[in-house]
Formats: C-alpha cells, sequence, structure tokens
C-alpha cells in the first residue's frame, strides 16, 4: 500500500520544490485546473512515459487524483513502484480537497 501525504506537507513540498506530483485524471480534467507545476499521467502511459518524465527511481513523487474515491492515484503511484521508483506517496483527498482549501491551482 501506498504512503499518503497530508495536504499540508504536499503544499510544503510544492513550495520548496521537493516533489514531483502526477496529476493522475488527465484530459480534460487536468486542462482544467491541477496542482501547481502537475505533470500529467494517467496509468495507461505510466510504462511508456515514466523513463522519461521520472528519470530518477529514488526522487519524491506524489500522485493525486479527484478526491478519496478515485483509484487513479492508488493505481498509478502502485505501477510505479512496481517499476522500482522507491519515494510515492498518494494524496488521497485529491484537487477536490486541494482547492476547497483554497489553495492555489493551475489551468493548461
Amino acid at each position: 500500500m501506498t504512503a499518503l501525504i497530508t495536504r499540508d506537507e504536499l503544499a510544503h513540498a510544492i513550495e520548496t520544490g521537493a516533489v514531483t506530483v502526477l496529476d493522475t485524471l488527465g484530459g480534460e480534467y487536468y486542462a482544467q485546473q491541477h496542482l501547481p507545476g502537475a505533470v500529467e499521467l494517467v496509468r495507461a502511459d505510466v510504462d511508456r512515459l515514466a523513463p522519461a518524465l521520472l528519470p530518477d527511481l529514488g526522487a519524491a513523487i506524489v500522485t493525486y487524483c479527484s478526491n478519496e474515491a478515485c483509484p487513479n492515484s492508488g493505481q498509478v503511484a502502485d505501477r510505479l513502484t512496481a517499476l522500482g521508483y522507491t519515494d510515492v506517496r498518494k494524496y488521497r483527498e485529491g484537487i477536490q480537497d486541494w482547492s476547497e482549501a483554497g489553495l492555489p491551482v493551475e489551468r493548461a
């Protein structure tokens, strides 16, 4: 099971540039809004794109999707772990929690 990260921990990690954030919703959802600096990576593209997007297997990575009910972030996190990434966490509450807290989002 993937370790979790809190909103406050994630906000600090983004602010300090200490993490790569992955939006696992993709497509129109990513275009409408995503966490600051987030990179779009959906489950179907992990095997093909991860080596180029995430060359450091030990880098801090956080996945997120819409909310706790969305399985995407867990699926991407599990696949990254299976590929050998060692510091993968999941922001379980997702963009819904982030935006409801009034934190900044970006649009494509």
